[in-house]
């Protein structure tokens, strides 16, 4: 019942900030971690969406609240000079 909490705190963080531009940084196993800055597009029960602008081309990135719980992926908003981290 805990864990629920949790997730359910990060959810409500992150909806303070939807619209609002966001750095992500995810870790997809066997040295595989990238780096992106997008858009918080979307928030779902179980899930957030992300839009980042490449170049030519546009992705959605999906993630689960449990990736920020368990530090999966990390996850930063630039307010001015302040800069918040999502997560415990």
């Amino acid at each position: 019942m805990v864990a629920k909490d949790v997730l359910f705190e990060i959810r409500k963080k992150l909806e303070l900030h939807l619209g609002q531009t966001i750095k992500l940084r995810a870790n997809r196993g066997r040295r595989k971690t990238y780096e992106k800055e997008g858009i918080l597009e979307s928030i779902y029960p179980s899930i957030f969406i992300v839009r980042v602008d490449e170049n030519s081309y546009f992705q959605r990135l999906s993630f689960s609240y449990a990736d920020v719980l368990t530090e999966t992926v990390e996850l930063s908003f630039d307010e001015g000079d302040f800069k918040q981290t999502v997560g415990l």
